[in-house]
């Protein structure tokens, strides 16, 4: 079955989470996503609220910036969101925008090297294992967590490059991918993971999660142009604008390309966030496998 979610955009102030979050659950959404983008939201204190505000939708946090975070600090954050509310948060590390992480001068020499390092780390905590680390960004002594989760938690990679998909192949469980990816750019992003996950001998499932700009509604394809516009894309073959036959169209599009689920990002205009997660989980959800 395809996964399908929204994003909560943190270009609305922080107060409008709760009855967002509080719509996705009673309209029986799958997945509610957060970002932690400069300088807007924390995504582990979002995470962790609407965790709380709900009883049975997950929450993504796509992504936490690993520059910003010693891995010690996000193990712990992880672990407690999993004993708190276990099953139901979603881990996801990344690069971050390197403007961004440049802007607090915590920008890294090669962010390859320290997404490696940071994911090796992270998913060994997180198994409850005690650790000794010299890597050139990680370094830990004997450190172990006191309260590791009770059940394997998922770490998600989140990635563009080449080199950033198939490290996401080699060393996490499952990589998500940005508005700007096409189908065609989904099915590459399974070939570069696969290559990751061959050259690092891994077997198993690996998810693919990749957000879909969408508008519904009055004024749909004027936001919708707008926003692509305003992010530099041209290609007709990201976003989609129209009723829910449209949009699960477009998602399943994405979903026969090799996502497992597909996340609808709103306009950072869209004047309904309430109604559009209600749109999601009750007329595009009963259209899709």
């Amino acid at each position: 079955m395809t996964g399908l979610g929204v994003v909560f955009r943190p270009q609305l102030p922080p107060e409008r989470l709760r009855a967002v979050a509080r719509a996705a659950d009673a309209a029986g959404l799958e997945e509610l996503w957060l970002w932690e983008d400069c300088f807007l939201e924390g995504g582990v204190s979002t995470a962790a609220a609407a965790l709380a505000w709900t009883e049975r939708v997950r929450i993504g946090i796509g992504l936490l910036p690993v520059p910003l975070r010693n891995v010690a600090v996000t193990a712990m954050e992880a672990a407690s969101l999993e004993r708190m509310f276990p099953g139901r948060a979603i881990l996801t590390v990344g690069h971050g925008v390197q403007d961004w992480m440049g802007q607090v001068g915590a920008r890294a020499a090669s962010p390859l090297g320290l997404l490696g390092e940071h994911l090796d780390a992270l998913r060994a905590l997180l198994r409850g294992e005690r650790l000794s680390v010299r890597g050139r960004y990680v370094q830990l002594d004997d450190v172990a967590l006191d309260w590791p989760p009770e059940r394997p938690v998922d770490v998600l990679a989140g990635g563009t490059g080449p080199r950033t998909l198939r490290l996401s192949g080699e060393k996490a469980d499952g990589t998500l991918l940005t508005a700007a990816t096409s189908a065609d750019g989904v099915r590459r992003a399974r070939e570069l993971v696969a290559e990751g996950r061959r050259a690092a001998g891994r077997g198993g499932a690996h998810r693919i999660v990749v957000y879909l700009l969408a508008a519904t509604g009055a004024g749909a394809e004027d936001r919708l142009r707008a926003e692509l516009a305003a992010e530099g894309l041209t290609s007709a073959d990201v976003g989609v604008a129209g009723d829910a036959g449209a949009v699960a169209e477009a998602v399943r599009r994405l979903a026969e390309a090799g996502a497992d689920t597909v996340v609808l990002q709103p306009t950072a205009d869209e004047p309904d966030p309430e109604g559009f997660v209600r749109f999601a989980a009750e007329e595009v959800r009963p259209l899709l496998p």
